[in-house]
């Protein structure tokens, strides 16, 4: 397996069940500083044996007075390592360390103003004023810091809202300092993070891809691999990074499984066999699919089916390619973490991860396993890839699989396709498509009574999907103007078949899932 870390320092984050975990290692890594989510329930010889450069507690939804309250082995705090909690976690310091965390019986949640006290403060950036904004989200507060600290700052509602102890570099904030909406909030992390806890600012692109070359050389050797290309920035990335690392021992493979977007298998043909001079096998497999999908409605199935048979199409592909033992595919951080870890609570089974058949043949190369979303569009860009690939927008592994609720088939992938079309134009025509995470849409397994013309009609419906994300652990829905919408309402209703009604979803993530499925 290709990792690309072991030359980098180390910030750990450990995870109380906080929606903003992934939040804060991507902003750790936006400070050029490698960073890893871990679970609460790390003990300190395991924390001891990676030997992290500093830590930080995330935030949680519990009370740190409930029962069976996630907590973390006393023991880290006499490590020496320099440790900063966030909300959950700054309250969880105080409480472990001899402090006081009360009931205020009011919770602080949203923008509220940030009060500074007398003590210096080794975390507040040069700047900060008495009453500049911070995001709350809390209902206990700190009213009594542990012994050896002091409070930096305070809000009405939180008497201690940054406490400090340098002698033993303990830091607790109660504000999100990760979120947009605390303005400081970067420069406050990047002083824990640079000043305090002394990190190397290393964790850049560069750096990314020469170690990758480097790693993906020593694990293939003199072998051969062979890349999925799905269409979607992921793998498009991987392979470029492995085809640099290894130039011509590198086979790419596009499955084209019927269940791509409107025209995109030509794109991905166009690009990787007369763009980028790399050896391209064209399956076209769409009956296989097909046929094995007819029938089967329960998503989990159709991931795996899907999984399965690429992994079988890889197979029979590879015939005469010598040697052809490795599979290049593009999986993400994000996709590990969804997918079930020791860090989070399985979500879905990601295609690249969770898909795959006991039995297969080959040997994972996984060179952005370690980064997010982001990371992989800098590297691809890095890479000279163009912008049409780097900045195409995510898609699911199983692709138009599991955005069709119910059974897939050609007759609602055809649908899907062309409605799926109308979106991506509508947000492309408004110059929406750096703004919006993704944009697409899922076709619905139910019927409602509709009128077109002077005919009644009984249709299914189109769901629309738009998203504002910056790295897809956490979503908001998009606010399109109400003239974008109404085009691509009537826009579907008048140019696709079988479809009468579109709806909007405003559900945010979490609580759903970019994907419906």
């Amino acid at each position: 397996m290709v990792h690309v870390d072991n030359a980098h320092e180390t910030v750990l984050v450990v995870d109380f069940g906080a929606q903003y975990a992934q939040l804060i290692a991507r902003r750790v890594r936006e400070a050029c500083v490698y960073s890893e989510i871990v679970p609460n329930t790390i003990s300190v010889d395991e924390i001891t044996q990676r030997a992290p450069k500093a830590i930080i507690f995330s935030g949680g939804p519990k009370s740190v007075h409930t029962d069976g309250a996630p907590t973390i082995d006393p023991g880290v705090y006499e490590l020496g390592i320099p440790i900063l909690g966030i909300c959950y976690g700054s309250q969880l310091i105080a409480q472990q360390l001899g402090g006081t965390v009360n009931r205020s019986g009011r919770g602080e949640y949203g923008r509220t103003e940030l009060h500074l006290s007398q003590h210096s403060s080794q975390l507040l950036p040069q700047g900060v004023a008495d009453g500049d904004p911070v995001w709350m989200s809390h209902f206990d507060a700190i009213t009594e810091p542990p012994e050896g600290f002091h409070i930096s700052a305070s809000t009405n509602d939180a008497p201690a809202a940054l406490i400090e102890n340098p002698d033993r570099r303990l830091y607790g904030v109660q504000y999100h300092p990760e979120v947009a909406h605390t303005p400081h909030g970067q420069q406050l992390l990047e002083r824990f993070l640079i000043d305090v806890a002394e990190c190397q600012a290393d964790w850049t692109m560069t750096n990314v891809i020469e170690e990758s070359v480097n790693a993906i050389r020593q694990q293939v050797g003199q072998g051969r691999a062979i890349c999925g290309l799905s269409g979607g920035v992921d793998s498009a990335v991987a392979a470029a990074l492995v085809h640099q690392a290894i130039g011509a021992q590198l086979v790419c493979v596009f499955v084209d499984t019927g269940l791509m977007r409107l025209g995109e298998g030509d794109q991905v043909v166009e690009t990787f066999q007369r763009t980028q001079g790399i050896e391209l096998i064209h399956e076209r497999a769409a009956d296989v699919f097909f046929e094995a999908l007819e029938g089967v409605t329960d998503p989990e199935d159709k991931r795996k089916i899907i999984g399965e048979k690429f992994i079988r199409i890889f197979e029979q592909a590879q015939g005469g390619i010598e040697d052809a033992r490795f599979l290049v595919q593009g999986t993400l951080y994000p996709d590990v973490i969804e997918s079930g870890t020791d860090e989070a609570a399985k979500i879905k089974s990601h295609h690249n991860v969770g898909g795959l058949p006991d039995d297969m043949e080959f040997e994972l190369v996984e060179p952005l396993r370690n980064l997010f979303k982001d990371e992989v569009r800098a590297v691809g860009t890095e890479l000279g890839l163009p912008d049409e690939i780097v900045w195409r927008q995510p898609f699911p592994g199983p692709g138009l699989g599991v955005r069709i609720i119910g059974e897939v088939t050609p007759e609602a992938v055809s649908v899907l396709q062309h409605a799926d079309a109308i979106v991506r134009e509508e947000i492309a025509t408004a110059g929406l498509e750096r703004e919006i995470w993704q944009a697409f849409a899922v076709l619905a397994d139910i019927r409602s009574v509709g009128v077109m013309g002077d005919e009644r009609t009984y249709a299914r419906p189109i769901i629309i999907r738009a998203v504002t994300s910056e790295d897809a652990m956490t979503a908001d829905w998009a606010r399109l103007p109400h003239d974008i919408l109404e085009n691509m309402s009537s826009r579907i209703i008048n140019e696709v078949d079988g479809i009468n009604r579109v709806v909007y979803d405003i559900t945010s993530k979490p609580p759903g899932t970019i994907e419906w499925e």
